[in-house]
């Protein structure tokens, strides 16, 4: 018997909506970043882009543990000289929330091309309305890490 190998043509996107109100930053982005590759998927494969479309919504109401609203910063340089610049996740949080969510994704998915082809399928909106109401995105309760997504049961059967 042929070892099975998924193709491109066989892989069927869903759009998922995630509500980020009151979730941990931490815990949100690593379930949505295996549902940008698809790690739930019965054909999931390293090599290919098979995961699904993430909405994201009220990320201006997330929450992080510990002391890291004041300790963590994100750093970025300007491409002059002495042109380094840090800002902190609560001053990050007040200017842009989507971009926060947006920056622990990507550290959670590959650090190539595959990843920020990947990170394209990512939707995130400070806060309630998004415009992709024709996609029906199916609502995500988070927490089931694969076990229990709806949609995931045709999958299965295939």
């Amino acid at each position: 018997m042929p070892t099975y190998a998924t193709k491109a043509s066989d892989v069927q996107r869903r759009w998922y909506l995630v509500d980020a109100d009151g979730e941990v930053l931490g815990r949100l982005a690593s379930e949505i970043a295996g549902l940008l590759k698809g790690k739930w998927k019965p054909k999931t494969c390293a090599y290919l882009d098979i995961g699904d479309h993430v909405i994201v919504t009220n990320a201006e109401k997330i929450r992080v543990t510990g002391r890291k609203m004041d300790r963590k910063t994100y750093f970025h340089h300007t491409g002059y000289m002495g042109g380094g610049r840090t800002i902190t996740l609560r001053r990050r949080l007040e200017k842009e929330p989507p971009e926060v969510i947006r920056a622990a994704v990507r550290g959670m998915l590959p650090h190539t091309r595959l990843g920020r082809q990947m990170l394209r399928k990512l939707k995130v909106y400070a806060g309630t309305d998004h415009p992709h109401e024709a996609q029906q995105p199916i609502p995500l309760k988070l927490g089931l890490h694969g076990r229990g997504y709806p949609g995931q049961e045709e999958d299965a059967s295939r």
